[in-house]
């Protein structure tokens, strides 16, 4: 397993506010500067338990879980556009050429079925209601080519389930880095740890809607160790 260094906080696109589809109501947008996210994030104090460092064939088998970094969420444009994407971005590259074919990348798409409380959700936010081959729901640039695997296409807030364990299996040691930290980030992760998976967040390589959202995510999560800890890229990377 890799060594986790508990919950730095960061900030993301989360639910409700700037960034990411979230689950909660509407928020104020992200007012957090890039040195604002890094500086609540990194070297804080964590309130989870520590990984311990696993068997070297544990590291070798584990996967990096990318979630959703497209444009929707990334760029300044959007009302969901994370002012911390740009800062995670290459922690993402980092951990992604580390990991090198065990990653695997997600994407949001708008595809729910507008009969249920999705249609509520598509009402509250009119610019996101677009077909799934729209621009929005790309993937950036720098995200193209983080994996030799199809994306994993999904309407939901959280990722985990039979798609990504029909790849990864079940129980496996998984890294998830992305967007946002407060919304798509946990919920994914919350999903994975109840299905089995061992789940290591890392920190820094997460972009959250305010740098506030972001390090309350990573407080809700360092709740759940062992299943769920959280880590950083540096720490990650020293483990493989």
């Amino acid at each position: 397993m890799i060594p986790s260094t508990g919950s730095g906080p960061q900030g993301e696109p989360g639910p409700g506010t700037q960034g990411e589809p979230g689950p909660g109501t509407q928020g104020e947008p992200g007012s957090g500067t890039q040195g604002e996210q890094g500086a609540r994030t990194q070297g804080e104090p964590g309130t989870g338990a520590q990984a311990e460092p696993g068997t070297g064939a544990q590291a070798a088998s584990s996967w990096l879980v990318v979630i959703d970094p497209q444009a929707i969420f990334a760029s300044a444009e959007s009302a969901w556009g994370s002012p911390f994407f740009g800062e995670a971005m290459p922690h993402i590259r980092g951990l992604a050429d580390a990991f090198g074919d065990r990653v695997l990348v997600t994407r949001w798409m708008p595809t729910a079925d507008r009969s249920t409380s999705w249609g509520d959700y598509f009402a509250a936010w009119p610019f996101a209601d677009q077909p799934p081959n729209h621009p929005l729901y790309d993937l950036v640039p720098e995200a193209t080519a983080l994996t030799p695997h199809p994306t994993i296409d999904l309407p939901t807030f959280g990722k985990w389930g039979p798609e990504i364990e029909a790849v990864v299996g079940r129980g496996a040691h998984v890294v998830l880095a992305g967007v946002s930290t407060d919304c798509c980030v946990i919920s994914t992760a919350l999903a994975a740890a109840d299905a089995g998976a061992h789940v290591i967040v890392a920190a820094d390589a997460c972009a959250g809607s305010t740098a506030e959202n972001h390090a309350a995510a990573l407080h809700v999560m360092s709740l759940y160790p062992p299943q769920l800890t959280i880590s950083d890229t540096a720490a990650i990377l020293s483990a493989l």
